[in-house]
């Protein structure tokens, strides 16, 4: 096999780690604006809760997009060049949304203050939904294709990628991730968080597997090859599991499933762009695993770097998620503490007379 459609393979694999692990923190993230309830007070335990089941695990998630995207650049400039400048707003958004994202998660519990929590809550929400809009845009038209010219440039205007069936994309990942969100606060939580979360996942992930069994057909029958056939069967067993464990309440194999489905759809994604890596409209435009690739000497240097480096990384993360395996529940929560902001007096005005 040559060292390119390794990478290719690579690649795809670091994008499945990526989608499926940072996948549940979006979803818990929009979780925080639909599942706090009661009061102020009330609002911000359930919200801490949930915080907090992602707090020891979030940023080594992100991980796997830098790596996917430090791979890309590497081992196919070419890809990487004229998918950053032809998505460039797009991607520009995602990156500032997760730039926000990581401000409020590490500022949330600095200061002592309701409105301070509040913004960052806002962040935090808003750092998770246009991300897992955005992503579910982005790969739907690279499975599509986009318009490129013969110097493999990007000609298209920013509103040609929001066509039906990348918007029916966007959709697709932003109900996967909310319910794989749903599933990992129910086996993350106790009490009544759990409860709600694993009410909010049997909902959810019927929603889920209508909308996401129409992209993947949809994208089967229009863009893809026959044994990826074989990708979207997977992944519509594993969304009718998920279906069927979430009212049940089984809240490990749900999660399995749910996470297989993912891993399906980065199948039916990858397959189908294959041989191509950003697939042209007019086919003789288009950047292929051949000539996109960087030369063979780079991809032997980058292949020794991951066979010493990512099993490490993987067993390290493993690790991580074993140390923290506890559920959490608002008992767990303690008092705030942090910086507050003083009350400044206001000078009086002088007496008249």
């Amino acid at each position: 096999m040559d060292l390119n459609v390794v990478w290719f393979l690579l690649i795809a694999v670091l994008w499945t780690g990526y989608l499926v692990l940072e996948g549940f923190d979006f979803g818990v993230g929009i979780l925080l604006g639909l599942m706090a309830r009661g009061d102020r007070a009330a609002r911000d335990r359930d919200r801490r809760v949930m915080i907090n089941t992602i707090g020891p695990t979030w940023d080594g998630n992100e991980v796997w997009l830098l790596t996917a995207g430090g791979a890309t650049f590497a081992a196919f400039p070419e890809w990487y060049a004229t998918m950053f400048s032809g998505f460039y707003l797009p991607l520009l958004l995602i990156l500032l949304a997760l730039i926000v994202r990581v401000v409020a998660f590490e500022w949330r519990g600095k200061i002592n203050d309701d409105r301070w929590r509040s913004l960052a809550d806002g962040a935090l929400m808003v750092g998770s939904w246009v991300p897992s809009l955005l992503w579910g845009v982005a790969f739907a038209n690279l499975v599509r294709g986009v318009e490129l010219d013969a110097d493999h440039q990007y000609v298209g205007g920013f509103w040609t990628l929001l066509n039906p069936f990348a918007l029916l994309g966007g959709a697709t990942t932003l109900l996967l991730f909310l319910t794989h969100g749903a599933v990992f606060l129910a086996l993350k939580s106790d009490g009544d968080i759990r409860e709600r979360a694993g009410a909010f996942a049997a909902r959810s992930s019927i929603l889920t597997l209508v909308v996401a069994g129409s992209w993947a057909v949809w994208a089967q029958i229009a863009y893809s090859v026959a044994w990826t056939w074989i990708a979207v069967a997977a992944a519509a067993i594993s969304l009718v599991v998920v279906v069927v464990a979430a009212r049940g309440r089984r809240e490990g194999l749900a999660f399995t499933a749910s996470a297989v489905a993912i891993v399906s759809a980065v199948v039916l994604i990858f397959g189908s762009m294959y041989p191509d890596v950003m697939p042209a409209f007019d086919p003789a435009n288009s950047l292929t695993i051949d000539n996109a690739s960087s030369t063979h000497y780079t991809l032997v240097v980058m292949t020794w770097v991951a066979v010493v480096l990512t099993p490490i990384v993987v067993l390290y993360q493993g690790w991580t998620y074993w140390v923290f395996r506890k559920r959490i529940s608002t008992s767990s929560i303690p008092e705030h503490t942090g910086l507050t902001f003083d009350k400044v007096e206001q000078p009086q005005p002088a007496a008249k007379g």
